[in-house]
């Protein structure tokens, strides 16, 4: 009978234990631990980002129409629908994308991290997805995991791993455009939510999120899309909870919710930084022309000592810097982007030894 009891008991120990763990909340994060999980991210300071996906192949000009500021934009800015939008997957063929070069690149830029658009608002995805076929597998680039090998490059070369993803989706079956009754055109930038379609996207967010997670083992989760209407608060806090109970030390942006509020874990002014300090980590991201994608008619490229100014006064208030780049349709970075990142590097490097 007493070794009856001590079996219950063990047994009812390992239920409370479990329970237990599944009800930390980690948005009520000690300062101490969440200190202690932002360290290498405030200590890193400088990041590439990266712009790519099928829109990279267009250089901003489809059908000779060169409408619209930012090129991975491209499919809202001139109305493009998305069963023709769809077709850029047979064209898709960046066969010279190399991950080893490219983290190579930002290591001599002197840059400590690197986040990649691994699904933007046009949902395609640059990894072989489990949840979609809209993915890099039915391309030319079929047996290419783009993810996979900057991880490993990364990893490799000690560069810390980050993958931003899009909450607003132009291509999953969930949503759908709308027209502005104040311009009479559709508006990309809110698409609606189909009635009692919204769980099943939220699943299939959760679903992609934790292949990145367990398959890449990012590091960062950058997400963007936000603003859109359906998207709440409480959603974005069951996100966050979702995301750290899978992998309680990964860093995630503030765009993870509504960014106005929410400021775990960092913010992300884009296109500007403050002008003093701030009471919450925080990354600005830039990027070094106008666009974001690439974007074959954007020439206004910033010089090297505007790139190395700005990183010194974002540093100087406590900031992040992420810097963009966009590779072409080939998969290559610009002459000009590299050329910058490497007499900014140059710059940093002479930094350190004065």
């Amino acid at each position: 009978m007493k070794k009856l009891y001590v079996t219950f008991f063990m047994l009812l120990l390992v239920i409370i234990s479990g329970y237990a763990q599944v009800k930390i909340n980690y948005l009520e994060e000690s300062e101490a631990d969440f200190s202690q999980r932002m360290a290498w991210f405030n200590d890193a300071k400088y990041g590439m980002f990266i712009h790519f996906g099928l829109y990279s192949q267009l250089g901003g000009i489809y059908k000779g129409n060169d409408e619209g500021r930012y090129a991975e934009w491209i499919q809202g800015n001139q109305d493009i629908p998305t069963e023709e939008y769809a077709k850029l997957m047979d064209t898709w063929n960046p066969k010279n994308f190399d991950a080893n070069k490219i983290v190579k690149l930002a290591k001599k830029a002197g840059m400590k991290y690197l986040v990649v658009t691994t699904k933007h608002h046009e949902g395609f995805c640059l990894w072989n997805s489990e949840y979609t076929d809209f993915d890099i597998a039915k391309t030319p680039m079929k047996g290419r995991d783009f993810i996979k090998e900057l991880a490993d490059a990364c990893k490799k070369e000690g560069i810390h791993f980050g993958t931003y993803y899009s909450i607003i989706d132009w291509h999953h079956p969930s949503q759908h455009v709308t027209i502005d009754t104040e311009t009479s055109k559709r508006n990309w930038g809110q698409p609606k939510m189909k009635e009692g379609k919204k769980q099943e996207y939220v699943q299939y967010m959760k679903n992609q999120i934790k292949e990145l997670i367990e398959n890449y083992d990012t590091e960062i989760l950058w997400f963007d899309g936000d603003w859109t209407d359906w998207w709440t608060l409480e959603d974005g806090n069951d996100l966050y909870q979702y995301i750290r109970e899978l992998k309680p030390e990964i860093i995630i942006n503030n765009r993870v919710s509504k960014r106005k509020i929410f400021k775990k874990d960092f913010g992300t002014p884009e296109q500007f930084h403050p002008d003093s300090t701030l009471k919450h980590y925080w990354e600005a991201c830039y990027t070094m022309n106008d666009s974001w994608g690439f974007k074959i008619k954007d020439k206004d490229w910033k010089r090297a000592e505007e790139v190395y100014e700005k990183l010194k006064d974002i540093h100087g208030k406590g900031g992040n810097f992420l810097l963009n780049v966009g590779p072409d349709g080939d998969g290559k970075i610009p002459k000009e982007s590299a050329k910058i990142l490497k007499e900014v590097g140059e710059m940093l490097k002479n930094d350190r030894k004065n």
